[in-house]
Formats: C-alpha cells, sequence, structure tokens
C-alpha cells in the first residue's frame, strides 16, 4: 500500500463554533489519511484542533501519526491489517487509530463493493442515511432563534442547545423563547460541557424540567463521575454522558450503572469504526440508549459517525459536523429534511480532492 497524508483548516462561512468547554473555535484542523492499493482507495479523517477534549495538542496527534506511519508495515494486506490494528496501534493515541480505522474501512468496503455500513453488519439497507440533530452554539439571543428558525425550515427538528457558558437563566431564558417559536414542533436538549458543579447540577436540572429536554449532556465533569448515580437518580431529565464516555472503562462504568445515564459515542473517543461498532452493540445488549455523534468535522469523519449511525440505529444522532463547510475537500454528503445521507453505495460514499488540502508526506511499502 501506499499512504499519503495531508491537512485542511475548515471553516463554516455562516456559523461561529463557541461552546463552554472550546471556547470560540475559527477553524476546524483536520488531518486525512489516504490509502492507495492497486487501484483502489480509502480515505480516513480527524480533526486534530480538539485538545479541549481529549487534551491533545494537535501537533502532537500530528507527531504520533508520522512516528505510527514511519513504524507500520504496509506491505501487509489491508484486511490483515484492520484485523490486527488494536495490537499494531495500542500505543497509538485514539485520534491516530480512528485516522487509520476509517481509511482501511473505506478501501475494504470500496474492494468489496459494499458500503462501509454493510461492511461492519448493518441489516439494513442502502442508501445510507440518518436523522441528524443540529446544534445552537453560544451566540446573542437574535442570533440563536435565526440560527434556530433557519434549522427548523430545512426539516431539522431535534436542536440541541448549548449551555452553562452565561448564567443559569440565560440558558432558561434562550429555552423559553425556543418553545415558544416552535412549540413542541422541536425536539429539545443541552450540553452543559460538564460546566456545573455537582450540587448546583441538581437544582440545574430541576430548573431546566418545564422544558421538556429529551436529555441533558454531561452536566458535571468528569472528575466528579462518583456523582453521577445519585444525580441521575434525582434528575427530571434523562442524562448523557459524552466527556465520560472516552474509554472501554467508561463504557463498563454506563452499562454498570443499568441505564440510569446514556451515552454519547464518538469515533474520535473510541479510535475507530470498529471500536466504536463494538461500545453500540454492547449498548444494545444492555437496553442502554445512546447517542453515535462526531465533533464539528469534515464530511469524511462525518461520513464514518453516519455509517455508523446506519449499521447500529442508535436511539440519537449527531452528525452535523459537515452541513455547512465551506471549503471541505471531500464530497459526497447530504443533508435534507433532517436527514444526512450518502448516495455512493461502496466505502463511505465519499470523494477527495487532494488539491484542496496541503500534501505532508507520502510513505509507500
Amino acid at each position: 500500500m501506499k499512504a499519503t497524508l495531508y491537512r485542511a483548516e475548515l471553516r463554516y462561512p455562516h456559523l461561529q463554533l463557541h461552546t463552554a468547554s472550546s471556547g470560540s473555535i475559527q477553524a476546524l484542523d483536520e488531518l486525512y489519511l489516504l490509502l492507495e492499493d492497486r487501484h483502489w482507495q480509502g480515505l480516513g479523517e480527524v480533526r486534530i484542533n480538539i485538545d479541549y477534549l481529549n487534551g491533545y495538542s494537535a501537533e502532537r496527534v500530528l507527531n504520533d501519526v508520522m512516528r505510527t506511519l514511519r513504524a507500520l508495515d504496509l506491505q501487509q494486506p489491508p484486511s490483515d491489517l484492520l484485523l490486527t490494528l488494536d495490537t499494531q496501534l495500542a500505543d497509538s493515541l485514539a485520534p491516530t487509530r480512528m485516522l487509520f480505522d476509517m481509511a482501511l474501512h473505506d478501501l475494504i468496503a470500496r474492494q468489496n463493493g459494499c458500503s462501509v455500513a454493510k461492511l461492519v453488519g448493518s441489516d439494513f439497507p442502502d442508501p445510507v442515511c440518518y436523522a441528524t440533530n443540529q446544534t445552537l452554539f453560544w451566540s446573542s439571543m437574535a442570533q440563536m432563534l435565526s440560527q434556530a428558525t433557519a434549522y427548523m425550515d430545512r426539516g431539522f427538528t431535534h436542536l440541541k442547545l448549548r449551555v452553562g457558558i452565561g448564567s443559569l437563566e440565560e440558558d432558561c431564558d434562550r429555552l423559553a423563547a425556543l418553545r415558544r417559536r416552535f412549540g413542541h414542533e422541536v425536539h429539545l436538549s443541552a450540553d452543559a460541557n460538564g460546566q456545573w458543579q455537582p450540587e448546583a447540577a441538581r437544582s440545574h436540572l430541576l430548573a431546566l424540567q418545564k422544558f421538556d429536554l429529551s436529555y441533558l449532556e454531561q452536566p458535571i465533569a468528569d472528575e466528579y463521575a462518583h456523582c453521577y448515580p445519585s444525580l441521575a437518580a434525582s434528575s427530571p431529565i434523562p442524562l448523557m454522558l459524552d466527556e465520560s464516555m472516552s474509554t472501554a472503562a467508561d463504557l463498563d462504568r454506563i452499562i454498570a450503572m443499568q441505564g440510569k445515564v446514556w451515552a454519547h459515542i464518538k469515533l474520535v473517543k473510541m479510535g475507530g469504526i470498529a471500536p466504536a461498532v463494538r461500545a453500540a452493540r454492547r449498548l444494545n445488549a444492555a437496553g442502554i440508549p445512546f447517542m453515535i455523534g462526531q465533533m464539528n468535522e469534515g464530511a469524511a469523519a462525518t461520513a464514518a459517525a453516519l455509517h455508523v449511525a446506519h449499521a447500529c440505529q442508535p436511539a440519537h444522532a449527531e452528525l452535523y459536523g459537515a452541513d455547512g463547510l465551506g471549503n471541505d475537500p471531500v464530497s459526497g454528503l447530504t443533508y435534507l429534511q433532517g436527514l444526512v445521507s450518502s448516495d455512493a453505495l461502496t466505502g463511505l460514499g465519499i470523494s477527495f480532492d487532494p488539491d484542496c488540502a496541503e500534501l505532508i508526506q507520502t510513505f509507500s511499502s
């Protein structure tokens, strides 16, 4: 195989990303791994400026990817490499594992003439599509309502409000405004990004009860994980863990709580498509609701999460990342009437234009 690494900064012309944990984000710093095996290609993508989620700087992830590429034997057949990837990349960071895992799934699915969803065992027919929410980032009240209206007009009726940045009163005002404008045509949820203290979280959850939220995501930081059983028991709103759902141990802890909290599975935290599917199947077997989601990412990473969602049928999906990007080198996703879809029937259903990204280095077997 030949492996080529690219990098690009992606921007939303009409959207400003701002959450309690990330602050204001000007661009998405993306790495792309293009694998070529004879006339077949597979693409992986990972966003690397997400240290607020995983604690890894962009340069640390890039260096880890480069180290892994130099050490990996690219003469291995793609299917053999994928089967042993967990072992061969055991000392690589989760974002690095995601990049290789995704590229290999895309490549092998194309070689087999099927979608990635089918490759990982989907029983559901192509084309690959799924309903997604949209998120309302921190902005003025007028901007927030304008963005919500635009999403609703396009058929996206599941909206998640970022909270925990201003005061609780401001959060309540925004949720009240959304309910006044859209009534119960909109399905509302909220994400505190771990900003509340445990005792404050209890009273905040009670205060938000009147807005009929589908769930409240990550109310407290992971350092207070021991508070989750009692917090969930007293909460009138279902709780979902994101930052606290990053490892196999986190998954075990959530399953042990027997549905008292839900899980938000992201490929960048789990290390790719295969581990995300394994986690989703364990949650399905335990009867625990979960969400398949992603960061704000480009179309390739979003497509990977879409194929996992299509295969695993989660209760919720967060697949908005590629919607509205102005300079994405990857195409192939469609956002329409509340759905994101990939029409092509092989691989991830995407196309990559390397001329729209910066070439870093090529590695050959």
